[in-house]
């Protein structure tokens, strides 16, 4: 089973993806770790994303996806994957290039999974409330104040994608505990 723990910056991704990832033992991969220095000078000085800069990182993290799941490893990607269209590379329903320069290996074009067999997880909550934690938060590289651009660009999930939405005001815990359940698996 290949889950990924999305939204916005803030919300709890990492930490939930650990905790849960240490209860099932599978492996973590964290979208962050995987973006190039370009991305996160740009996030460093409040410069918001776009698609030409995420094309080429959803393109390393769907080659993750393809390789754990040809090795038949359950794993757990946390990843914003704010819109649908990143979604859809990351299950492989959709190219992430329109040129063979974006993603170097042809491999990509082979579906991550059938679209089933990954589980998004979508952490919602209010501006207010994921904008206090990321105010808290240190050591990491993306700039508060890129918040709502990150809000403005997310396409919550919809009917079409295999999902749940959990929203963060309940406690890690919690969270895992329903991820846990819709996954079948025994605390």
């Amino acid at each position: 089973m290949l889950v990924v723990i999305m939204g916005v910056s803030g919300s709890g991704k990492t930490a939930v993806g650990s905790c849960l990832a240490d209860k099932l033992g599978w492996e973590l991969y964290d979208a962050d770790d995987y973006h190039p220095k370009e991305n996160k000078e740009k996030m460093i000085k409040g410069i918001p994303l776009n698609d030409e800069d995420r094309l080429p990182w959803l393109c390393i993290l769907r080659d993750i996806l393809v390789r754990e799941k040809l090795l038949g490893k359950n794993m757990i990607l946390a990843c914003s994957a704010l819109k649908r269209m990143y979604r859809r590379v990351l299950t492989g329903e959709q190219s992430a290039a329109t040129d063979t320069e974006t993603c170097q290996n042809q491999e990509y074009a082979a579906p991550a999974s059938s679209k089933n067999e990954i589980l998004f997880v979508y952490l919602h909550g209010s501006m207010e409330l994921i904008s206090k934690r990321l105010e808290s938060r240190e050591g990491h590289f993306m700039s508060p104040s890129l918040l709502q651009s990150q809000f403005d660009t997310l396409e919550p999930p919809d009917k079409t994608e295999n999902f749940m939405s959990i929203s963060v005001e309940k406690n890690i815990l919690e969270i895992v505990t329903e991820i846990m359940q819709r996954l079948n698996c025994n605390l």
